[in-house]
Formats: structure tokens, C-alpha cells, sequence
């Protein structure tokens, strides 16, 4: 079976299942998703847990050992596999699938993976992982999930946040759970209780760090506020211009192609392997424009680029902040006066 992170602590009221398999790459929801298994696994008798760290050359059979081994300290242990890579190998993979076809009544198998691409989660070892118990995905939020995960979690810990305070707590940590978390924190040490938009606005520190990736898929997601403060951000950690131009000119060449070619906008995505969970946002974004103004974005992105490389007078980060807010279906506007 499959579960949201949000879901777990109902299933774990009324059921604990002998496989786990916590896999993504949003390292709080990790980290809390598995604390609650061993918490709930603790409270059932699995008193004892051992940990294996898979790396090169792991021996796969000390798992296999463990799996069928009776403990020495409890009459219930967890085996926790922690993989990074996500890549068992043919060896491990094998392990894995004959824990979880055979449970052992007093083991209960915890697989902690990074993200796992479409490829992954198709293998056998995989399916075997899902079937005998339940897979947990841990994904960063996009911005409705993470204004109702902050909401959740100020009013968990005896918060009761104005609309307005959590819409600015979201757009401060702009999907950095582990920052949010830690805000909340210090909210409810220093207030509890109603918190208002000015009290956010005072506590909250600027905890956001971006890559130019997250800038196109807010300029793709309709989002010209969000672009301004992720460039803003970007240019004061000194990330090169020219990557920014990279990531953005990238939507944009595939955008104009899909909207001024002959084949179907879900033709070209499939043809340059566009993940689905992009293809929506790249499907919203292609309405916008009709493709006389894709033509137009895309020699701008080329003017663009004459700029940054210095062949073109002109400030880099002004273009880069006109063209992030056309992609994102703006008027242009001009550059803040912070970056003059």
C-alpha cells in the first residue's frame, strides 16, 4: 500500500504492518515519518532495532542473517536498512524481496531510501517492499500542501495563526519544512496562542535557499512574486547568471516548441521525457501565450543571453528578472531598486 506522510499517524493508530519503505528527498518528512514507525513499532514490543548502512561492498547477507536470527535483548527487533542511493543492487535487491515475501512475526523491516526516480519504484524489490507493507513518499510540498502542512502543524503546537500569518510563514520558507518547523518553534516559545501577520513578520528569519530550477517552476506555476525573491536570493549567494538563464531558457525553448510545432504540446513533453509532475505546470503555462508571443519569448531569451555573456550592454539580473516574469504570464516590471 501507499501513504501520504499526513495519512501515517492514522494508519499507525490501528495497524502496524511488517514493511516500511520511506523513500524522497524532503529530509524532515523523513526523518519524522520514521521516527513515528519506531515510536509506534516501540509501543507494540519491538524494544530492540539494528542498523544497516548500505555502501559499496555491503554484504547483504548479514541482513538476510539478522532477518531470520532471533534477538538476544527482545523477542522483537526492527531492521532498519538505510540506502541513500536507492539502488539495492541485484544481490540486495534479492534480500529484500525474500524479507518482505516471508516476514518474520517478531522483525519489523524499516528501508530508508533517498528520492526514487519512476525506474525504481517499478522493481521487483520495490513492489515486494510495497505489497507486504506500506511505501511512504516524502516530496517536497507545493505551495496549497505547504500552507495546509504549516497550518496543521502551528495550530499542533498550540498556535492559532491568522490566514494572513500563515501565507507569509509559506512565502518566508518557500518549502523549507526543516526552517519552517524550527520558526514555528520560536513562535510558539515567544507568543502561543492567536499569532498575527506582524508577529511572523518580526520572528521569522529569511530561512529560503533556492536553486534556478524552483525559480522556472514558480515562473511556470503563475508565481511573479515568488520569482522576484528567489532571484533576489539567488543573486546574493553568487549563483552565476548564466545558470539562472539555463534553467529558464530551458521551459521556454520547450514551451515554444510545443505551442508553434506540428506535433501535440504532450508529444513533444513525452519525446524530451518530461517527468509528468512537470508536465502539468508546463500545460498551464503553455496557455498563457498564444505562440506569436512564445516566438516572442524565446528571441528574448536569446537577447537574454547576449546580455549575460557581455556581448550586449545591458544588467544581467534585470533581463533575468523580465523574463522570469513573462514566462510567468506578467506585465514586465522593473528590477527592485535593492538591486540597482
Amino acid at each position: 500500500m501507499q501513504l501520504r506522510p499526513e495519512q501515517l499517524a492514522e494508519h499507525l493508530a490501528r495497524d502496524l504492518r511488517p514493511v516500511y519503505l520511506v523513500h524522497g528527498d524532503e529530509p524532515l518528512q523523513v526523518q519524522e515519518v520514521c521516527d513515528a514507525i519506531r515510536a509506534a513499532a516501540r509501543e507494540r514490543g519491538f524494544a530492540s532495532r539494528q542498523v544497516f548502512d548500505v555502501e559499496r561492498g555491503f554484504d547483504w547477507e548479514r541482513l538476510t542473517e539478522a532477518g531470520a536470527a532471533l534477538s538476544l535483548f527482545s523477542a522483537r527487533e526492527i531492521l532498519e536498512v538505510r540506502l541513500p542511493s536507492g539502488k539495492p543492487g541485484e544481490a540486495g535487491g534479492r534480500v529484500l524481496r525474500a524479507l518482505a515475501e516471508r516476514p518474520h512475526p517478531d522483525k519489523l523491516l524499516l528501508v530508508v531510501t533517498g528520492k526514487l526516480e519512476a525506474a525504481a519504484r517499478k522493481a521487483k524489490w520495490f513492489t515486494a517492499l510495497e505489497r507486504a507493507g506500506a511505501a511512504i513518499a516524502c516530496r517536497p510540498l507545493e505551495h496549497g500542501r505547504l500552507v495546509a502542512w504549516l497550518r496543521a502543524r502551528m495550530r499542533r503546537a498550540g498556535l492559532e495563526p491568522e490566514p494572513d500569518a500563515v501565507t507569509l510563514l509559506a512565502a518566508r520558507v518557500e518549502g523549507n519544512l526543516l526552517a519552517a518547523a524550527q520558526e514555528i518553534e520560536k513562535l510558539a516559545l515567544r507568543h502561543g496562542g492567536r499569532v498575527t501577520v506582524t508577529e511572523v513578520a518580526r520572528s521569522v528569519a529569511d530561512s529560503a535557499r533556492f536553486d534556478p530550477f524552483e525559480l522556472a517552476d514558480a515562473a511556470l506555476s503563475g508565481r511573479p512574486e515568488a520569482c522576484v525573491r528567489m532571484l533576489g536570493m539567488l543573486r546574493e549567494e553568487g549563483v552565476a547568471p548564466a545558470l539562472v538563464l539555463w534553467a529558464l531558457g530551458r521551459d521556454i525553448r520547450l514551451l515554444a516548441e510545443a505551442a508553434c510545432g506540428d506535433e501535440a504540446p504532450e508529444t513533444v513533453f513525452a519525446r524530451h521525457r518530461v517527468w509528468p509532475s512537470r508536465r502539468r505546470l508546463l500545460h498551464g503555462a503553455l496557455r498563457r501565450h498564444a505562440p506569436a508571443g512564445w516566438r516572442r519569448l524565446l528571441h528574448r531569451t536569446v537577447d537574454t543571453e547576449l546580455v549575460v555573456k557581455g556581448q550586449r550592454p545591458g544588467e544581467p539580473w534585470d533581463e533575468l528578472i523580465q523574463l522570469a516574469f513573462s514566462l510567468a504570464g506578467r506585465e514586465v516590471v522593473p528590477a527592485p531598486e535593492s538591486w540597482r
